[in-house]
């Protein structure tokens, strides 16, 4: 379990914004299960997950970059972080799939990749007011802006995550369509719940 004084992963709070129990489950619980979407993950991620410099065109493109940012109480690893030339970072967040993803799990991405900028402005100074996501399958990028409302997320996200962990409490199960591609199904066992409405709408 993370201790109250300890920065929050910036994987928790991508965690949390997917499901909050999946969240308790890797990071109050400390258990964790590989499946075939958490595996392609890790494949696209070793395109980046060695740290390397390089200069290009006056851009400095930094490969797993720790980042951090002590007013929020966060840390983690950009997986790509370009420098424009007057030191603006643009960070550049890994992800396998397509950009078709479905709103709700896009909106978790933006949420990792908008922390990830507040973070690097701490760091540096700089405003970020753009990054991007990279999907392997579609070898495109989806531009994000850093906007009012996503570092609002940010912000609601960090203390929700904070709040969870301080309480290391379990929350209930869901049984949705979020469970179709969890890898800690087996381990959360949501079926014990009836399927949830709302926005995580599924047809049974």
């Amino acid at each position: 379990m993370i201790d109250p004084a300890d920065p929050i992963p910036l994987s928790a709070i991508q965690h949390w914004c997917y499901c909050p129990r999946q969240c308790a489950l890797i990071h109050v619980e400390q258990v964790f299960a590989d499946n075939l979407h958490t595996l392609r993950g890790q494949a696209v991620h070793k395109q980046v997950d060695q740290p390397g410099v390089e200069t290009r065109a006056g851009v400095r493109t930094e490969r797993a970059l720790p980042v951090w940012s002590d007013r929020l109480g966060l840390i983690g690893k950009a997986d790509v972080v370009e420098f424009e030339p007057d030191g603006t970072p643009y960070p550049v967040e890994y992800k396998h799939g397509s950009r078709s993803k479905a709103p709700w799990i896009a909106a978790c991405d933006d949420l990792q990749l908008g922390a990830q900028a507040m973070c690097l402005e701490e760091m540096t100074g700089k405003l970020v007011p753009v990054g991007a996501l990279f999907y392997a399958t579609s070898k495109r990028r989806r531009e994000v802006a850093i906007d009012s409302g996503l570092r609002l997320r940010v912000e609601e996200a960090t203390a929700a995550v904070r709040a969870l962990l301080d309480g290391a409490v379990l929350p209930a199960p869901t049984f949705d369509k979020r469970c179709d591609k969890c890898s800690l199904r087996e381990l959360c066992q949501p079926a014990v719940k009836p399927r949830t409405t709302g926005l995580f709408d599924v047809e049974v």
